[in-house]
């Protein structure tokens, strides 16, 4: 048995103090991940400093038609608002994607953006992981490693980043709040999840004791119309092999405005840039979808096991594409 400190805070600059002031604690909200790994050994907190009470559960309109919903918003209570559901289908497909309906009751939006990798290895206390400890190998790159990442990878580190919706927020540009020691930040999504690189274990820019307070989505009335798809072994409640979000506007069969964010394949959630630059201005046509998709993928690095990923995530893009843009009816 490790001895856990416990502690309850009502503010924010008091949770932020209590956490940044001892550099064994963390914060607890949810908890739907963080007590599996505290009970794997996988972390070892002296101190949780639970955050539930704190006044961050809003989901608020913005003046240019976006949201900012709270940290502590439910997953099961963002996915249901009226102006997500109207305005973002794709955020609330993603949240009731990711998890059991038990979980989304629980889970919290600003640990959704927190929450740590599936990688086995990464969970095996035993195992050698250069995410829980810095140096002492990735066991996943000559292990067993179907469900591992293809984009975004290194020598270091191939674990999948495992959040659904963060995927639709990378593809709407959404930004993360922040209360730390230093005061307010703000971090485009994109900038707030790290690639591995040589340094795994550092996966978000911020400082211990920084606390993800909101998510601002802004407006973006294109994605009204917008899809999230999940590919995974099961239907039931389990992790994705390749997914996809977008939202695409098409006029005279040519494509105009397009957002385009993968999951399930890379090591953060992955904006596709590369299949945006190419389906921008191009016809609304399958080739066009494949060959977008094909140029995305181009930069995967896969081993044995997980080379099916590539080809998944293109079909996946293409699949979600088509739907999105149906064929025009003839005159």
């Amino acid at each position: 048995m490790r001895p856990i400190s416990y502690s309850r805070a009502t503010a924010v600059a008091d949770a932020v103090a209590a956490v940044a002031a001892d550099p064994t604690s963390d914060f607890l909200a949810g908890g739907t991940t963080e007590v599996d790994l505290l009970r794997q050994n996988v972390l070892l907190p002296r101190r949780l400093v639970d955050i539930n009470d704190l006044p961050l559960t809003q989901i608020e309109d913005r003046p240019d038609g976006g949201v900012y919903i709270g940290a502590l918003a439910r997953m099961s209570e963002v996915a249901a608002a009226p102006a997500v559901r109207e305005r973002y289908p794709m955020v609330a497909q993603a949240l009731e994607l990711g998890a059991s309906a038990q979980l989304r009751h629980m889970a919290s939006m600003g640990g959704n953006m927190m929450q740590r990798v599936r990688c086995g290895y990464f969970r095996d206390a035993t195992s050698p992981c250069n995410k829980r400890d810095p140096g002492s190998g990735c066991s996943a790159l000559d292990g067993f490693n179907r469900g591992h990442a293809v984009l975004g990878v290194s020598d270091h580190c191939i674990a999948t980043h495992p959040s659904d919706v963060a995927v639709p927020l990378v593809a709407l540009d959404a930004r993360i709040h922040t209360e730390g020691p230093r005061g307010r930040r703000v971090y485009p999504i994109d900038d707030f999840f790290l690639l591995p690189g040589n340094t795994p274990h550092l996966e978000h820019p911020l400082e211990h004791g920084e606390l993800v307070v909101g998510i601002e989505v802004p407006g973006l009335p294109a994605a009204r119309t917008s899809l999230y798809t999940k590919v995974r072994d099961r239907e039931s409640y389990e992790f994705a092999l390749a997914s996809v979000a977008a939202t695409v506007t098409v006029e005279n069969g040519v494509i105009g405005e397009v957002r385009l964010a993968l999951g399930g394949v890379a090591t953060k959630p992955w904006r596709a840039r590369r299949a945006e630059e190419v389906l921008r201005g191009a016809p609304a046509r399958t080739e066009t979808f494949a060959r977008a998709a094909r140029e995305e993928l181009a930069a995967a690095r896969t081993v044995p096991l997980n080379a099916f990923k590539a080809d998944l995530a293109q079909r996946t893009v293409v699949r979600v594409l088509e739907t999105l843009t149906p064929p025009e009816s003839p005159s």
